[in-house]
């Protein structure tokens, strides 16, 4: 029995130590770099991209709606990337704040004035 369980579980073992040793490593160079929120703030950015789709007309799920979350998502790394600089007088970690809950807000409020139209 404990070698059936062996032999089954030694392969997931051995993945679950990689993964581990591969987001320590990674982990350490986001860390170093400070980029720690742009993720979720380029998510939200997407998602105010397929919002705004929507709002212009296109059903979601459509290239249209991938094109204008990918469009906004680019314009958005690209503001990120020019507030970023070799002189810091503001961390790029104070324009996070900023940006994450500013996309879901303004999606809100336009799908919300759209809905009530």
């Amino acid at each position: 029995m404990a070698g059936d369980l062996l032999a089954l579980m030694w392969a997931p073992f051995l993945m679950c130590l990689v993964l581990t040793g591969i987001h320590a490593y990674l982990g350490f160079h986001v860390l170093a770099r400070e980029v720690v929120f742009v993720d979720i703030a380029l998510a939200q950015i997407a998602a105010l991209g397929a919002t705004a789709a929507f709002l212009f007309g296109y059903d979601l799920e459509t290239w249209a709606s991938y094109a204008f979350a990918l469009g906004f998502t680019i314009l958005g790394a690209l503001v990120l990337a020019l507030t970023r600089s070799r002189r810091r007088h503001v961390s790029q970690e104070a324009v996070m704040p900023t940006a994450r809950p500013t996309a879901p807000s303004i999606s809100a409020a336009c799908s919300s004035a759209v809905s009530s139209a």
